[in-house]
């Protein structure tokens, strides 16, 4: 797969190429999901939103952090919708989780919906972030809790496919975008991941989740 071809496929999986790619995904962004979750503190009874959740892969680590807590995942694609409902089919029919197809800047769900929402290497894509960031605020219930999660911009210029369609961004570059959006109280934690190879070449990625409370 060419690289303009896997950044388009990174943004929107679709067809057997994109089962593939968000196979992949599960496996390069295992550390970054999953200290995500970690840092979401989730309690009892949240209402939790993912935004872009692919195959809904990490759905699991969600749930598994109380019975009471409930997951809707919402993507773009029509692919990861069908994959995620066959993957977590369990959850789905226990009316624990929920996954429907909507677009970051007209989020299908009311004011007020979810305690708990976050987002993993999706803002790349945004084409309206302001909009996007103003939708998650929305969605969120007051005192509700953010988190969105990127790759540092100097460790993402490593990879090759990010000249395709991939905005990267700089800590100083969101910070009045998420203000703009009404978020008041942000804060940003860094963290490296595990190391990767990428053919011969060693790939040492950072982190940045960026914590917001309405």
């Amino acid at each position: 797969m060419d690289f303009e071809l896997l950044a388009a496929q990174l943004r929107k999986p679709e067809g057997e190429q994109g089962k593939t790619v968000a196979e992949n995904m599960n496996s390069t962004n295992r550390a970054i999901n999953l200290h995500t979750i970690q840092l979401l503190q989730l309690k009892a009874y949240d209402n939790v939103l993912e935004v872009g959740m692919g195959n809904g892969f990490f759905c699991k680590d969600v749930l598994a952090r109380h019975d009471s807590i409930t997951y809707t995942g919402c993507d773009f694609s029509d692919l990861m919708i069908t994959e995620a409902l066959a993957l977590n089919q369990g959850y789905v029919a226990d009316k624990r989780a929920h996954f429907v197809g909507g677009d970051i800047n007209h989020l299908p769900f009311e004011d007020n919906s979810f305690s708990k929402c976050f987002t993993v290497n999706t803002i790349y894509f945004w084409e309206q972030p302001e909009q996007a960031l103003a939708e998650v605020y929305r969605v969120l219930e007051p005192g509700g809790v953010a988190i969105i999660s990127l790759r540092t911009k100097e460790s993402m210029l490593q990879l090759p496919f990010v000249a395709y369609g991939f905005r990267l961004w700089e800590e100083d570059e969101l910070l009045p975008v998420l203000g703009d959006a009404g978020f008041a109280s942000i804060r940003m934690v860094h963290e490296p991941d595990p190391v990767f190879h990428m053919g011969e070449q060693e790939i040492q990625l950072h982190s940045l989740y960026v914590i917001c409370r309405k």
